[in-house]
C-alpha cells in the first residue's frame, strides 16, 4: 500500500493489516512481509520502556523512531504506508506547535500521523489536512487520556457513550481524517462505525467487522511478557523460541562448546 488514496480506496474492499513496530529490526521483518500499513505508536514508552503509560515518549522521540522503522523498510516504505503517532499532548498546544510536530514526524520518513481524540482540536487535524499532512483519527480507548477515562478499559459499552463515540467518529471524518483507529469498543459498536463512515477503520479490541485490524509486532509475535489483553493473539512463539535460545547460549557457554573452532578466529 504506497499512499492514503490507496487505503481510503480499500474501504469495503480486502481488509487492511497494520502492525506496530519502533525499531530498525522490526522494520526489517516487515519490510519482508505482505502487510500493508506500519504505525510507529507512542505505545512504544510501554512496550521499549517499561512506562506505565505512553506519557514519556516526546515529538523529538518519535521522530528518532520513525526514521529508525523508515531505513528498515528501505525501498519498501514506498510501498508500505508508515503512519507515525503524535505524542502525549502534542496536538493540544496549537496548529503552530501541530505543525511542528507534523514536519517533524514527517521528515523522519513518515507518510502521515495519527492523532487520538477529536473533541476541542478538531481544528487541529482539519489545519493538518488542509497543509498536506495525512491524518488518521483514533477514538475508543485513548490511551493518552487513560487517566480521564479511569484507566485501561472497553469504551462504549452503554448507550450515550456508544453515541458519543459516533459522533466523535463522524466528526474526525468531517475534519479531514483518511481512516480510524478504533481501539477496545464492542465489537456491535465497532461494525456500526465502520458502517457509518466513509473512511476505513482500523479496529485494536473492536471486533472483525472493522475494515482492517492492527497489532503491536513484539504482542503477535509472543515477545512480551506479563499481562496480555484480550484482544492479542499470538501468531508465532517467538518468545518461547527467544528464551529457549538464551538457555542454550547461556549451556553452551557453560560447557566451553561456544565458540566452535569454527566460529573462532
Amino acid at each position: 500500500m504506497k499512499s492514503v488514496l490507496e487505503f481510503r480506496a480499500r474501504k469495503g474492499q480486502a481488509p487492511i493489516s497494520m502492525v506496530s513496530a519502533y525499531t530498525h529490526w522490526e522494520a526489517r521483518f516487515l519490510a519482508e512481509s505482505p502487510v500493508d500499513c506500519v504505525l510507529v505508536g507512542d505505545s512504544l514508552a510501554t512496550v521499549l520502556d517499561g512506562e506505565a503509560t505512553t506519557f514519556a515518549a516526546t515529538p523529538e522521540i518519535m521522530a528518532r523512531h520513525t526514521a529508525a522503522v523508515a531505513r528498515g523498510l528501505g525501498e519498501s516504505a514506498q510501498r508500505k504506508l508508515l503512519v507515525a503517532d503524535f505524542p502525549f499532548l502534542a496536538a493540544r498546544r496549537g496548529l503552530s506547535a501541530a505543525v511542528d510536530t507534523a514536519a517533524l514526524l514527517l521528515r523522519a520518513g513518515a507518510h502521515a500521523v495519527k492523532i487520538e481524540g477529536v473533541d476541542g482540536h478538531a481544528d487541529v487535524i482539519a489545519h493538518l489536512v488542509e497543509s498536506g499532512v495525512p491524518v488518521m483519527g483514533h477514538l475508543g480507548l485513548t490511551p493518552q487520556a487513560v487517566h480521564a477515562l479511569g484507566g485501561y478499559k472497553v469504551q462504549g459499552r452503554n448507550t450515550a457513550a456508544a453515541e458519543a463515540l459516533l459522533r466523535q467518529a463522524k466528526a474526525v471524518e468531517a475534519a479531514g481524517a483518511f481512516g480510524l483507529v478504533l481501539e477496545c469498543v464492542p465489537a456491535a459498536l465497532g461494525r456500526e462505525i465502520t458502517a457509518a463512515l466513509g473512511v476505513p477503520t482500523i479496529g485494536i479490541g473492536a471486533g472483525a467487522e472493522c475494515d482492517g485490524q492492527v497489532l503491536v509486532m513484539a504482542d503477535l509475535l509472543g515477545l512480551t511478557t506479563g499481562h496480555r489483553p484480550r484482544f492479542v493473539r499470538e501468531f508465532a512463539p517467538a518468545g518461547a523460541a527467544a528464551r529457549a535460545g538464551l538457555a542454550a547460549f547461556h549451556t553452551a557457554t557453560a560447557e566451553r562448546s561456544f565458540p566452535a573452532a569454527a566460529e573462532s578466529y
